[in-house]
This record gives structure tokens, sequence and C-alpha cells, in this order.
């Protein structure tokens, strides 16, 4: 499977997630979504690598890499929630959907040639998501301060850029499957602390908890997916497609909630679609 495809298993993974927050954040408290998603997430990812036979020393570079990756991710996934906690979706989704720029110049950085036509089919993605997230939110509800909020949208972005990066960069000097699974329990690390220290609940409550389980496992497999991309040709590129779950949420939400999708929305995922089209060639 090519990294392309990859990000877009991991972009519909993502778009699910995305969907389920939709019902839980109204009644769950978003400490212990993101505990359960990401305990979930590791036990998933543990049982797949044990059954794999793939679980294996790694370089210490490899280690140090998988452990800024999960980092990395902590920070993201806070960011991301605090963001759209705070709202207005206008604002949050496309400065979050931009994180494939980062991953894009990361890879410039690092030597790899990107043409012209290729940067300009990266920013036809991130403005097709941009343009579906923005006109999906027809609230006119009062928000807090645009500043923090925005704050926040660009930690999630910089964060999501950052742990694609060194997980990659891991799964390229390792094996791809230990080296998401120091990720994971970095990640899980991370998340105990700073819910212990802020003293946020952890405990869902029984009704959302199979819910948050199915989240969990879709986590997994997307995140597995983006990282494992590193040892294949135009890794950058499983970064870029992922981008398309802000996207994919909403038409999942057209597909089975029966949320109405507009003109200009339809256009925007027309956009995004073409430009993935031409990283496909």
């Amino acid at each position: 499977m090519s990294a392309l495809a990859l990000g877009l298993v991991a972009a519909l993974c993502w778009g699910f997630h995305d969907i389920c927050v939709r019902f839980l954040s109204q009644k769950v408290a978003i400490s212990a979504c993101i505990f359960t998603v990401i305990l979930t997430g590791l036990v998933f990812h543990s049982a797949i690598t044990i059954a794999s036979g793939t679980l294996q020393p790694m370089p210490r570079s490899a280690v140090i890499l998988s452990l800024g990756a999960g980092a990395a991710f902590v920070v993201a996934t806070f960011g991301l929630y605090y963001a759209f906690q705070r709202g207005p979706v206008r604002i949050v989704a496309p400065l979050i959907a931009g994180y494939p720029i980062l991953s894009i110049s990361w890879a410039a950085l690092q030597g790899t040639p990107i043409s012209a036509l290729q940067w300009l089919a990266v920013l036809a993605i991130v403005i097709g998501v941009s343009v579906v997230a923005a006109l999906s939110d027809t609230s006119s509800d009062e928000t807090p301060p645009i500043g923090p909020t925005a704050l926040f949208a660009i930690i999630a972005a910089i964060g999501f850029a950052a742990t694609f990066a060194f997980g990659q960069e891991a799964a390229s000097l390792s094996h791809d499957m230990p080296s998401t699974l120091v990720t994971r329990v970095t990640a899980l690390l991370l998340v105990v602390v700073v819910l212990l220290f802020l003293k946020q609940p952890f405990w869902p409550g029984r009704q959302a908890l199979p819910w948050l389980l199915a989240m969990g496992v879709a986590d997994g497999i997307a995140l597995m997916a983006v990282l494992s991309a590193g040892n294949l040709p135009n890794a950058k590129y499983a970064a870029v497609s992922s981008s398309l779950f802000g996207m994919l949420t909403i038409i999942l939400a057209w597909m089975f909630l029966k949320e109405r999708m507009t003109v200009p929305q339809w256009a925007g995922c027309a956009i995004a679609f073409a430009g993935v089209g031409y990283l496909a060639l």
C-alpha cells in the first residue's frame, strides 16, 4: 500500500473518531475521552505488535524519535480538543488543516525535492478541507476571544506535523510496529501525568465506553497507518492525505446523520480530492 493510501485510511478512521466526538463531547469530560481513546489505542496496537511477532529491539535514535512523537501527539491532541471546545469551527478547522504544509516544508528542508505542482496539490488539499470544514459552522453563538483559540489550533497543527515527522523517521530506522508502540506508551504516560496534575476525571461512564473503545481502535489504526509510511517512498504524503479527516467527518455526517452539504462544500471536496489525485499520479 502506498503512503498516500495509508494516509487516506488514517483520514477515514479519524473522520469516524471525530463524528463520535460530536455525540460524546457534550456528555463526557474531554479528559476521560482522551484517556480512554489513547489507552484503547495502546492496547490495540500492543495486541497487533505481539501477534505479528514484530516486537524487537530498537536503536537508541529510533527510541528517542518515538518518544518525541508520543510527546508531540499529546500536545496535538490537547490542542485540538481545546481549540474545538472554544470554537468557532470556521477559525479552528483551517488552522489545524494546515499541518500538511508543515510536513512538506520539513521534507523540503531535509532535501526532498518538491515540485511546484506538488506544492499546488498540497495547497489544494488544505484549501479544500478548510472550505468544507469552515462552511459547516453555521452557529451564531458568542465565542471566546479568537487569539487563544487560534493559538490552540496552531499548537495542534504543529503537534501533528511533529508527530508524523518524528514517527516516520523512527519507523525508517527501525520496524514501524515497535516504534509506534513506544510512541503510544509515551502518549499514555504523559496524558496520565497531565490529567493527574489538572485533577481531571479518567472514567467516562459505562454508557460512553463502547463508543470510546471503537474510537480508540480507529485512532490506533490511523496513527499506525501514518507512521508505518515511514518505510515507504514519499512518506510525507501519508501526513498530507490524512489531513482529509476533517472533511470526511462532515461527509460522514451527511451520509449517516443527514446533515446538509452545500454546493460550495462539494466544490471544496472536489478541490481536495483533485490534489490527492495529482499526488497519486
